[in-house]
């Protein structure tokens, strides 16, 4: 009988099993760390993380907004003592400073209202009254931490306050939540349509990736704003303009997916959630108008793709007339910047057909 080889004991002592040997703490680590239940510890603790950060970051913006900014038109000002008084008495109940801008006419203060360059406006011409416009499409939130503290500021100076909104929200979105839901609704399919793609067709070339994501956010856009619009009638459209930004809205949130999927592989969800859900979507705007969110927050916000769809979304529905270029520009230049990572570095994206080499007959012919 031969006997046994130096690698036939190397082999032996390490297969602990058939010799009935404990196994000593490395083989245990490293036989944890080539099974399924490595990756799948690790993600319970990321989704224990997630979760919280999830709910707090949320909690942290909506549940108690404080307004820090709130630019504000103010007619007659110059020419009225009460004014001062009612502007100061406005700060010191918001703990806020109101942003003045003067303007000589209550009409051109409107197109500032329609423009966006101001939430208010306050007409301090009317003797010793003072008129409050508020515009509730500019801001719900805003709009009524306005109308709940400036009849309070008055009374305490004695001075009547008339409040009424210039700007009203649509009759089916009474609270101004409709675009918020409607913008997180791309954002959310446009990367889960990336991830079932990468699960379910994971055999598709990056041209073909990128194809077959442009067409589910044409199609899903389209049946968003159908929805939305055709059937529950919560928001009158203008179809093509809002179909357009939840298009670009869900091939810009997919292809974010990809470009995080080309460079972290199996953990790409991590980065996506934080950037689109965790930061993106409690800072865009939609649910707290950013007067209301924390300035840093405000800020950021606008850069990025939810931030970016609310606000194009916005102005489509309640100032059409005064569409920005800003929120297109950054929901494509994030657009592009994907695009052009998940091509460069192709190669490393977990997905598409392996090219086989020609046989050698037809290499011949």
């Amino acid at each position: 009988m031969p006997e046994p080889s130096d690698d036939d004991h190397e082999h032996g002592a390490h297969d602990h099993g058939a010799h009935g040997r404990v196994p000593t703490r490395g083989e245990r680590w490293e036989d944890f760390k080539k099974s399924p239940f490595l990756p799948a510890t690790v993600l319970v603790f990321i989704l224990a993380a997630a979760a919280g950060l999830f709910a707090g970051s949320y909690t942290y913006t909506m549940a108690n907004p404080t307004p820090h900014r709130i630019p504000t038109a103010v007619v007659g000002a110059a020419n009225a003592e009460h004014g001062g008084a009612f502007l100061v008495g406005m700060e010191k109940a918001l703990n806020a400073s109101l942003e003045v801008h003067p303007y000589d006419s209550v009409a051109a203060a409107v197109e500032g209202v329609d423009q966006q360059k101001v939430f208010a406006i306050l007409d301090v011409r009317q003797g010793d009254r003072v008129g409050l416009e508020v515009s509730g499409a500019s801001g719900a939130s805003v709009a009524q931490v306005l109308a709940e503290t400036a009849p309070e500021v008055g009374a305490g100076l004695g001075i009547p306050v008339t409040v009424t909104d210039v700007k009203p929200l649509q009759k089916g979105d009474p609270r101004g939540l409709a675009i918020f839901y409607v913008s997180l609704a791309a954002v959310i399919i446009g990367f889960v349509g990336a991830i079932q793609l990468s699960v379910h067709a994971r055999a598709l070339n990056p041209l073909e990736r990128i194809a077959y994501t442009v067409a589910y956010a044409l199609l899903g856009a389209f049946v968003i704003a159908a929805v939305v619009d055709w059937w529950l009638g919560a928001l009158d459209l203008p179809f093509a303009q809002s179909w357009a930004i939840l298009a670009l809205t869900m091939f810009t949130s997919g292809m974010v997916f990809t470009m995080f999927n080309t460079l972290f592989g199996r953990w790409a969800m991590l980065p996506t959630w934080g950037l689109m859900v965790l930061l993106g979507n409690p800072s865009s705007g939609g649910a707290v108008s950013w007067p209301l969110l924390p300035s840093v927050l405000g800020r950021i916000g606008q850069w990025l793709p939810p931030g970016a769809s609310v606000n194009a979304q916005h102005t489509a529905v309640y100032f059409g007339g005064n569409q920005h270029v800003f929120p297109f520009l950054v929901l494509t230049a994030w657009a592009l910047l994907s695009c052009a990572i998940f091509w460069i570095w192709r190669h490393r994206h977990p997905g598409g057909r392996a090219t086989e080499p020609a046989h050698a007959g037809e290499a011949a012919a």
